[in-house]
């Protein structure tokens, strides 16, 4: 049994993170400030967990002692674009200033207390990408605030390893989806169906390319890394290994949905949002990552969860098989 502490454990990956945890034994801390996260994302480990309400900014020694973790998952912070593009100091504040004050703690421990640092970072370090399938050697030019701070988390981390032998490693997942998500593209278009089944407008072109990847494989990814990686400040890309067009998403989500709309295509994209990510995950898998949720499963399950949370009539679900 490890004791083992989540910043951001009530957030979406952060509470499926935590109820793996818990399932394998771990003694789990759950560390949020509860701007975005909810305590019904613990709901099936809640009396398993401690939960500290705080922003990490505002802890000290006597709120909690980072000495007592074998290892901390860090998943707090602004976690999407459109934020740090209308807010960049939000998004500074959140994210990279967080990360920096978390090494900062860490390293100021005696070498034998220090906890292992997972840290998660973005594939929006990327940016538009000059070619495809993305590794983590490629050049990261992100186009959004919120890449920018990704980015420089990475390097505090990398750099902390480097000259002050923290055992850390960064993630860069792609396109997380699942239950509870309560935003993005797939909560989005599934919640657009409910409200009007008949019409669906969609942003973009239909063209764009994401790689989406199911929550529990994004799970194991932390948990290979914390396990199997030398923890040596690398990056690990985080996706299913399959790209998928907008276009694809929407006529599956419609499937699964049973709906059948007219659908359009807006053809303006988000200020900040690329228009490809398709990256290599060969790095991660050589540690024993391997993602088994294809995109129908997951969507399945995601619609399943979407029916019960919005009571949609029981004999609206409609199961298909790709």
């Amino acid at each position: 049994m490890s004791k083992v502490l989540i910043t951001g454990g009530a957030g979406f990956i952060g509470g499926h993170l935590a109820e793996t945890c818990v399932v394998e034994g771990h003694q789990v801390t759950v560390l949020d400030d509860f701007s975005s996260g909810k305590e019904s994302n613990l709901k099936s480990c809640l009396g398993d967990v401690q939960l500290i309400e705080s922003d990490i900014q505002d802890l000290d020694d006597n709120t909690l002692d980072l000495a007592q973790f074998d290892v901390v998952f860090h998943l707090a912070g602004n976690g999407h674009v459109p934020p740090s593009v209308k807010d960049p100091s939000f998004d500074f504040s959140n994210n990279l200033y967080s990360t920096f004050l978390l090494l900062e703690k860490i390293r100021s421990l005696p070498a034998k207390s220090r906890p292992v640092f997972i840290n998660t970072s973005s594939a929006a370090v990327y940016g538009n990408p000059i070619r495809f399938p993305v590794i983590e050697s490629d050049p990261t030019v992100p186009v959004s605030p919120y890449g920018v701070s990704k980015l420089g988390g990475e390097r505090y981390v990398q750099v902390f390893s480097d000259l002050y032998q923290l055992q850390t490693a960064s993630l860069r997942p792609l396109s997380v989806y699942g239950p509870r998500q309560e935003k993005q593209v797939i909560y989005d278009l599934f919640r657009k169906l409910h409200d009007n089944p008949d019409s669906l407008s969609v942003i973009g072109d239909g063209t764009q390319e994401r790689d989406f990847v199911f929550v529990s494989d994004v799970v194991q990814a932390f948990l290979a890394v914390w396990k199997n990686t030398p923890l040596d400040g690398s990056v690990y890309n985080v996706a299913a290994g399959v790209h998928t067009s907008i276009k694809e998403l929407v006529h599956a989500i419609c499937k699964v949905s049973g709906a059948t709309p007219t659908i359009e295509f807006t053809g303006s994209t988000r200020p900040g949002d690329a228009d490809r990510w398709s990256v290599e995950i060969d790095k991660l898998r050589g540690y024993g990552y391997e993602p088994s949720i294809s995109l129908i499963d997951g969507l399945e399950r995601t619609y399943q969860w979407f029916h019960r949370a919005h009571e949609i009539d029981s004999h609206d679900t409609v199961t298909v098989s790709f």
